[in-house]
């Protein structure tokens, strides 16, 4: 039996990490904008990558010159949220190389806790990866829904793995993997080791820049990548 010392939590990214949605999330937003506030979005200036989407939200209506009040910011989303599930099956996406199988192999790891930390509603995280049929992987998760400052999420991802397992992991015992450099540093907030991955908006140069604990340009080497996460 394993003791706690043992035990990993494994928080994942989505949008660049997981899956490639082909576009559908930011023309789910675009389409949010148009039916609930009549006006056409192209998001340009706006920070996506590693960001939340109720800071996505707020960027979007302050723009506009809307108020971002919590009304504006629940009606902007819940639409988004009709809106992604209709265009996901029209968009071509993806899952992201080697992660299926990554994540077949974890799943089979007892020493393994996987779970997501996303700028993500979790409704949002649902419907992206339930599409690509990888939502069933991970116990729980900590969203956009929980606070607005994707630096926070880790304490709320922390806080449901005491509440599912018992356990007060360690910060070493806890990896952040994302495609950003803000999940770095989202890692970094609560201590934790970090994975880069370069299969979003980031190279691995651009990344490497940030110093992550570990870096990899995907996670075709499914060894390599268990070895790092539970070596």
């Amino acid at each position: 039996m394993l003791g706690m010392s043992d035990r990993r939590l494994l928080l994942f990214d989505i949008d660049g990490t997981l899956i490639a949605s082909g576009g559908a999330g930011e023309w789910a937003l675009r389409d949010a904008m148009k039916a609930r506030f009549g006006i056409d979005e192209d998001l340009g200036g706006i920070l996506l990558a590693g960001a939340t989407d109720k800071k996505i939200a707020v960027a979007m209506l302050e723009k506009n010159g809307l108020a971002p009040s919590p009304e504006n910011i629940t009606a902007l989303l819940d639409e988004y949220l009709g809106h992604l599930e209709t265009r996901m099956p029209k968009h071509n996406g993806r899952v992201l190389p080697g992660m299926i199988e990554l994540l077949e192999v974890l799943g089979k790891r007892e020493e393994a806790v996987l779970a997501l930390l996303t700028g993500n509603v979790v409704r949002g995280a649902e419907i992206k990866l339930t599409h690509y049929g990888v939502w069933h992987h991970f116990e729980f998760g900590a969203f956009a829904d929980d606070h607005h400052d994707r630096n926070e999420l880790g304490k709320f991802a922390r806080a449901r793995a005491i509440d599912r397992h018992g356990i007060e992991f360690a910060p070493e015992k806890i990896y952040v993997i994302g495609d950003t450099p803000r999940d770095i540093e989202c890692g970094r907030a609560i201590g934790a080791k970090t994975v880069a991955i370069a299969t979003g908006h980031y190279s691995l140069d651009e990344l490497a820049e940030h110093t992550p604990d570990f870096l990899f340009r995907d996670f075709s080497e499914t060894e390599r990548v268990v070895e790092c996460l539970l070596g």
